[in-house]
């Protein structure tokens, strides 16, 4: 079997983009792998093309001898444009071998290890700003089956107009969102990098009497160091990882303490082949695994594949708001029970996008969000 053409279709949903990679071969095959960059997606388009010489005419078996083909192409290897490009075409080489073989993907990779996969709703309460809605908001979740969801209670521009009011109205809608969702549910909180350790200690002392599951990314991903020694300091662990690219870029994280949960990103992180490297990596830490998972079908169900054969999994990403347009562009639909995905047991992924059913759903750039001076308060 050789590698005939790689392909790939670019759509806006809702409020980003998803990128889908097709590789097609000369038995009549198909792989499918994505690789949606919430960002410059057309830079990873053009990787991919750019990649694309160097596996046609070869054959897709054995994915991760032509990972490190990938990787190692040119001088310059890994940042954002190019491990999203080699992630989307991994995961494609593994649908291909997963059908080849007529067995799913998650057999390939050691076996699962459940088949029931928890998940947690994210981009919950968003724009939420009172403690009623949150309340609702919080009741919701639950009824829709949950025992989990992620939420931010913070805004840039709240910190920035007055830092006191911010986190006395946050510490209001966790206590009602705590109230809503009852004692038996995890309510994460999504930090997205606005905080600086002064801000972060203080987000913790005023949220931790509602017991967060979570601050994910409280500051800025980039210093590891500065990240472990504010883990020292907080109540709350830290999640983080999900702008981390590949292994080498977990190991100072890990080796620093700098986190409790790892987010490593699929379709950005090296695909399967690095994700489990990641995964086997956190292990000897004691560190589990909560894919991040921000993506269309095809990132969904690579992250269960993922999740099902790792020993460390903790819970999956599931973008709540994107559920219905994802299940009705996927064939079969991911199926929801109770509050954890089932894994699918087709050959290869399990799951065929439906192309023809994005067709409204034109391509746009990401909208570039200007702010001045730091991330960070």
């Amino acid at each position: 079997m050789k590698v005939t053409g790689i392909e790939t279709f670019k759509f806006w949903v809702d409020w980003c983009n998803w990128l889908f990679v097709r590789v097609t071969t000369d038995e009549g095959l198909i792989g499918w792998g994505e690789a949606s960059l919430h960002g410059p997606i057309e830079s990873v388009e053009t990787a991919i093309r750019e990649m694309a010489p160097h596996l046609i005419g070869q054959d897709p078996a054995g994915p991760e001898q032509h990972w490190h083909r990938l990787y190692n192409a040119w001088r310059w290897r890994g940042g954002a444009t190019l491990t999203s490009a080699l992630s989307g075409i991994d995961i494609a080489l593994w649908d291909l071998e997963g059908k080849r073989l007529g067995v799913p993907v998650h057999r390939l990779l050691g076996g699962a290890h459940r088949t029931r996969l928890r998940v947690y709703a994210s981009h919950w309460l968003s724009g939420v700003r009172t403690p009623e809605a949150a309340f609702e908001g919080a009741r919701e979740a639950v009824r829709r089956g949950f025992t989990g969801f992620k939420c931010c209670l913070i805004s840039y521009d709240g910190l920035r107009a007055n830092e006191a009011r911010e986190l006395r109205l946050a510490r209001e809608m966790m206590a009602a969102a705590r109230e809503g969702a009852g004692p038996d549910v995890d309510i994460f909180h999504e930090c997205s990098e606005f905080l600086s350790p002064r801000t972060a200690v203080m987000l913790d002392d005023a949220l931790s009497p509602y017991r967060p599951g979570w601050f994910e990314e409280p500051i800025p991903f980039e210093n590891a160091k500065v990240m472990a020694r504010l883990q020292r300091e907080l109540r709350t662990p830290i999640a983080t990882g999900e702008r981390l690219l590949s292994r080498y870029e977990f190991r100072e994280l890990l080796e620093e303490g700098g986190c409790k949960i790892i987010q490593p990103d699929i379709m950005h992180g090296g695909g399967f082949t690095e994700l489990r490297r990641i995964a086997s990596m956190a292990d000897t830490y004691y560190v589990p695994v909560a894919p991040h998972n921000p993506g269309g079908p095809i990132c969904t169900v690579a992250s269960m594949h993922l999740a099902a054969s790792i020993p460390n999994f903790y819970i999956l990403e599931q973008m709540e708001p994107q559920r219905a347009i994802r299940d009705a562009v996927s064939r079969p639909a991911i199926r929801f029970e109770d509050g954890h995905f089932i894994l699918p047991d087709g050959p290869g992924l399990g799951l065929e996008p439906d192309i023809e059913a994005l067709k409204d759903h034109a391509f746009k750039p990401q909208p570039f969000g200007e702010r001045p001076g730091s991330l960070f308060r």
